[in-house]
């Protein structure tokens, strides 16, 4: 239900309180509230993040990259805990202005990269890996990442706060973004039914970017709202989210940062190869 009586204010003031679940770590202003420095491990690509989707996303790659043979991508990944803050440090504030995860200093260059389609595209061009380097399948690919970026704040900021985050559940705001959600899984539906991967017939970091958000939440991974949004009738894109949820570097990427779920699926922190363990990497099916 709607509050048909609320009138906006002519000037909007910041209630701290309000907000529902993450109202502690919402704010309507940027910059640091405490000093902390980052810590720094022993490979060139330093990783500061959590395991939302926008997190695995740069995980996931890296995985994918180590995988490939690419081993100028081994990472020390540190956890950021945002319900603790610690996106406000001083040092993660200089690494990204914005305050979001997940952000990633690249150490050989002293480049600092954010926003995930950002590090997907930099690790993609510095390994040269998962961007078809054919003008037109590359810009094909880039459609489908830049599509992921703008889409996805429906899906996270708006179905998703109002249908599983928001204090009280209004019918308005839930019709609404279901909509636009659901329009977003028909078009992700439609471009599968004659592709094997998103941007085509190769594996790209569009499949990465976008599997965290739209295969996770067709696989009941986020929201709980799999059933609400009748996922089994998106058969071609049920076929690519399992295939991409099988292979054994996204199994890892999932792991990596991850703060939440069975303490057995969690890795807090990455810094070699040998911290997955296979039998806990297993239990990530579900």
């Amino acid at each position: 239900m709607s509050d048909a009586s609320y009138v906006p204010p002519k000037v909007w003031a910041w209630e701290q309180n309000n907000g529902g679940e993450f109202a502690s770590i919402n704010r309507p202003i940027a910059g640091s509230t405490h000093d902390k420095e980052l810590p720094v491990g022993k490979h060139p690509l330093q990783l500061h993040s959590l395991a939302t989707p926008n997190g695995v996303k740069v995980t996931v790659m890296l995985e994918e990259l180590l995988a490939a043979g690419h081993t100028g991508a081994e990472y020390d990944a540190w956890l950021i805990n945002i319900l603790e803050g610690d996106q406000f440090g001083s040092g993660f504030v200089d690494l990204n202005p914005n305050s979001k995860i997940p952000a990633l200093l690249d150490t050989e260059t002293g480049q600092r990269v954010f926003e995930s389609g950002s590090i997907l595209l930099y690790l993609a061009e510095k390994f040269g890996a998962f961007l078809p380097s054919d003008p037109a399948k590359r810009t094909e690919t880039l459609n489908w990442l830049f599509w992921q970026m703008g889409s996805a704040p429906y899906l996270g900021g708006g179905f998703g706060h109002f249908y599983a985050y928001a204090p009280e559940r209004w019918e308005y705001p839930i019709d609404r973004f279901t909509m636009e959600t659901k329009r977003q899984l028909d078009v992700l539906d439609r471009q599968l039914a004659d592709n094997n991967f998103i941007a085509g017939d190769e594996y790209t970091i569009a499949d990465m970017a976008i599997w965290p958000w739209y295969g996770q939440l067709l696989l009941n991974r986020l929201y709980n709202a799999a059933e609400f949004l009748d996922a089994e009738s998106y058969t071609h894109l049920i076929r690519w989210t399992k295939d991409i949820d099988a292979r054994p570097a996204v199994k890892r990427g999932r792991m990596v940062n991850r703060a939440f779920g069975e303490p057995e699926t969690q890795l807090h922190e990455r810094h070699d190869a040998n911290d997955f363990d296979t039998k806990t990497q297993d239990k990530l099916g579900g």
